[in-house]
């Protein structure tokens, strides 16, 4: 008999105190597997990224909606409180007794001035497991010249030596794409949350989860800062010095994304393009030798190509046990066979621009239930439901209301 599926996260109750987009990606995977996530949003405004797009006419033709914040807050409820005013720091501090985790993307201090710290409400709920997202860093004991500072994800990913990596010699660096910085810290901290709940698991105690952006394009500029560390050498963006060929490939209808970074898979695919010559030619046979004749070796593959389509090269190399791969757009990726098979699109009922599709998270468990498809909260949407739960009366939620409290 087949076993039921399940939500592996079911039961956690998780407060995303946060905006953008490092956040609200953190709670959005928590609350793709299960997780309750209540998002809590200035009133009025809401997060700011309510306001960014590109912006799709609703059904009806009425209403512009933010495609911004569609990307990064299904599955969740919104709860809008104002945490400068006294009744609303009260508020979060009774859903943080009863909470789990709470996830905050706000610039460093900020929530300590509100008395909505760590160190605040670690002692309403000794179990609280605090993740803390920001540009740099905050745990005091790893406090640099830089700790203070706001940060984007671009600024992140430049300094991280990730934006230093892409694009040619001879011109200026370029970002990666938007987000990057963002999307990878939040799944981080998300790893860091479930680190700290293992942890409680065993202890009983919550802790803080500190996450630097900065420390997380560090992470993944690795390759860079290693060869820098056994070389004293500083790779450059569009020059390869260990291995080769390895880029993007002109076939008729597109690119071909290659590499090859040992000899065996060169042999093969010399072989397989019919450059048996090229083998053991001073000018290829090495990785570093193919890494400095980058040019004569994409012009060499390119002739090859040249006449085939995208499917015939990726078919040949493959079935010649050369791993290669198109170059999708968002376009063909929507039409993609094995984006389908493997359920990668969520498909969310939105009230005004009825049935979408989004990036699904990439974690699959085999014993977990699909990724539920419940569309973004409209600001405030559950804020009666939520106050409810405290034990507030209707009336004083509306007297909340009247007082911009909620």
């Amino acid at each position: 008999m087949a076993q039921q599926k399940r939500k592996p996260l079911e039961g956690l109750v998780v407060l995303g105190v946060e905006q953008y987009i490092a956040g609200p990606y953190c709670t959005m995977l928590l609350a793709d597997a299960g997780a309750e996530v209540i998002k809590v949003e200035r009133p009025g405004s809401g997060d700011p990224r309510r306001t960014i797009g590109p912006y799709v006419a609703s059904v009806n033709g009425k209403t512009r909606v933010s495609g911004g914040f569609l990307q990064y807050n299904r599955n969740k409820k919104s709860l809008s409180l104002n945490l400068q005013d006294p009744k609303g720091k009260e508020i979060l501090k009774r859903l943080a007794e009863k909470a789990d985790v709470l996830v905050e993307n706000f610039k460093p201090g900020t929530m300590a001035k509100l008395g909505l710290g760590y160190e605040h409400l670690s002692h309403v709920n000794p179990r609280l497991v605090y993740a803390a997202i920001s540009g740099f860093g905050q745990l005091e004991e790893f406090e640099g010249p830089y700790s203070k500072w706001p940060a984007f994800d671009i600024v992140s990913e430049a300094m991280g030596g990730v934006m230093h990596m892409i694009g040619f010699a001879d011109r200026p660096p370029i970002t990666t794409m938007y987000g990057l910085a963002d999307t990878y810290s939040g799944m981080v901290t998300a790893l860091g949350i479930m680190y700290a709940l293992y942890d409680r698991a065993r202890t009983g105690l919550g802790q803080f989860v500190d996450t630097s952006m900065y420390d997380a394009m560090l992470a993944l500029n690795e390759r860079s800062l290693a060869t820098y560390s056994l070389t004293g050498e500083a790779p450059m963006r569009g020059r390869e010095t260990i291995a080769g060929p390895r880029g993007a490939f002109m076939a008729d209808d597109g690119y071909v994304a290659l590499n090859i970074p040992t000899d065996d898979l060169w042999r093969r695919l010399a072989t397989v393009i019919g450059r048996e010559d090229l083998v053991d030619d001073p000018r290829t046979h090495t990785g570093p030798a193919r890494a400095q004749n980058d040019a004569f070796l994409r012009e060499t593959l390119e002739i090859w190509m040249k006449g085939k389509t995208k499917a015939e090269v990726v078919d040949t190399l493959m079935a010649a046990g050369v791993p290669t791969g198109p170059v999708h757009t968002a376009k063909d990726i929507f039409e993609c066979p094995h984006v389908a098979a493997r359920k990668m699109l969520v498909e969310l009922d939105d009230p005004d621009l009825g049935p979408r599709k989004l990036t699904r998270t990439p974690v699959r468990l085999s014993d977990a239930e699909e990724v539920p498809g419940r569309p973004v909260p409209r600001l405030g949407q559950h804020t009666l439901k939520i106050l409810g739960s405290l034990g507030y009366s209707e009336q004083e939620v509306a007297a909340l209301r009247q007082a911009g409290v909620v």
